[in-house]
């Protein structure tokens, strides 16, 4: 799709992902679910089946309403993004956003990139006319971003995940086109 430049200079690919991308999008999440707290699945919880993914995968591709892109350095997936929407009429017009990006590639504009992506393919879609997501209430950085990007809160789901022995509250957020 095209070359984004990261904070520390890095050439980063961001592209649309491919059935043939499918086990190492499995494997990468595998991985990053246990780096992160913020994510709905922790390491080795992402638990799918490949032809069951691939066929997920070009499903997805299919549809002019959603997208799965893929950030990647030297052929490795350092993040992937995604907009998901149903294909029924009445609610066709909304998008529920999923972003993850590696550890070691936080804090640098890989996610800001990734979103940008993803909310100019949106813009232009003609279709998405609101795109929403959630995240745990104490992921400030992504949050902020979020918010700088034109995301409201629209909602508070409380007690909605538990991990580290303790319930976190999830923020419902949203973004009219």
């Amino acid at each position: 799709m095209r070359n984004v430049y990261l904070k520390n200079n890095l050439k980063v690919i961001i592209r649309k992902a491919t059935e043939d991308d499918a086990q190492n999008m499995i494997e990468f999440y595998n991985v990053v679910g246990g780096e992160s707290d913020f994510l709905s699945f922790g390491a080795n919880e992402f638990k799918r089946d490949l032809e069951e993914y691939k066929n997920y995968i070009t499903a997805t591709s299919k549809e002019s309403n959603s997208i799965i892109l893929i950030a990647e350095i030297d052929s490795t997936i350092i993040g992937i993004a995604t907009i998901n929407s149903p294909q029924n009429e009445r609610t066709k017009h909304v998008g529920t956003l999923g972003i993850v990006v590696s550890e070691a590639y936080t804090g640098i504009g890989l996610g800001k990139g990734l979103m940008n992506e993803l909310l100019e393919w949106a813009r232009l879609n003609n279709i998405t006319k609101k795109i929403n997501l959630v995240t745990n209430e104490n992921n400030v950085k992504a949050i902020e971003l979020y918010r700088k990007l034109g995301f409201e809160k629209e909602g508070l789901l409380k007690n909605d995940n538990f991990f580290k022995g303790t319930y976190h509250n999830t923020v419902v957020m949203g973004l009219l086109l």
